[in-house]
């Protein structure tokens, strides 16, 4: 499967409770924290609903 790198570009803070949620299902605590996941439509679901909050990279 192929791979990609998500990173936290942006903060949680006053964002809607199921954001912060998925932002740490993700594995994202710390700003400019990157975490890699396998390209799945459950991982590409997540980080369409916090999009604007991260940076997404293909490998």
């Amino acid at each position: 499967m192929a791979k990609i790198k998500v990173t936290k570009v942006k903060s949680v803070i006053k964002r809607p409770k199921n954001q912060k949620r998925i932002m740490e299902s993700l594995g994202l605590h710390k700003m400019n924290q990157t975490v890699e996941h396998d390209d799945t439509p459950n991982i590409l679901g997540m980080i369409n609903k916090v999009n604007h909050l991260v940076s997404v990279e293909t490998k």
